[in-house]
């Protein structure tokens, strides 16, 4: 299955279940590697966790596999609980 593909399917627990402080790691790591720029973060940023999580999920999937491997390799690393859960790990 594709990235993309995983995180649609994994969407409504992701949105569930981050929290605001691994939302914003994920966010950080994805500026740093450069799959998005300021204003996007800035704009993933200011919205409450539930519209933040599923901001910041649809925009990876519209950046390519690259960012989702990103996204979802992150996200083990930060939360192995809720990567577990989401059978990512």
């Amino acid at each position: 299955m594709s990235q993309q593909r995983t995180l649609l399917k994994v969407r409504t627990e992701f949105v569930k279940r981050v929290s605001e402080a691994n939302l914003n790691q994920l966010l950080d790591k994805l500026l740093e590697h450069g799959f998005i720029n300021d204003e996007e973060m800035q704009s993933v940023r200011t919205k409450v966790k539930a519209e933040k999580a599923r901001d910041l999920i649809d925009l990876v999937r519209e950046k390519g596999p690259e960012a989702c491997s990103l996204l979802i390799h992150t996200l083990c690393e930060v939360d192995q609980c809720v990567s577990k859960v989401m059978k990512l790990i």
